[in-house]
């Protein structure tokens, strides 16, 4: 039990939110919670505990911080939003609401290394 709570302690649901540039409703979609379980988490009121929720927010993490080494704020947000090929013509937030976040992951390390698509 301790492992998750300390993961929900480092785990910063508004600041993971802010740096994908979605909105509440999106994340709450994302990671499969309501959009009131969202805002309590933004207000401190309640933390993060279900492990599949806390393993989402990990990897919505690592996609933020990636891209945000990769790209602006306002590129990063674009990258998000904008149909690829290398992701057959969709957008990175579809596939996050698939779950596919290897993908994205992968796209951007490609990116970062100069290999970009």
């Amino acid at each position: 039990m301790s492992a998750v709570i300390n993961s929900s302690q480092r785990l910063n649901p508004l600041d993971i939110r802010q740096g994908l540039a979605i909105s509440q409703e999106r994340m709450s979609s994302l990671l499969k919670v309501s959009t009131k379980t969202v805002t309590r988490w933004e207000k401190g009121e309640r933390r993060p505990s279900n492990q599949d929720t806390l393993s989402r927010l990990a990897k919505l993490k690592e996609i933020k911080e990636l891209g945000l080494m990769v790209y602006t704020p306002e590129g990063f947000k674009e990258f998000l939003n904008t149909p690829l090929p290398v992701f057959n013509g969709r957008c990175a937030l579809e596939l996050l609401q698939l779950g596919e976040y290897e993908t994205i992951i992968s796209a951007l390390a490609a990116d970062y290394e100069g290999m970009g698509f």
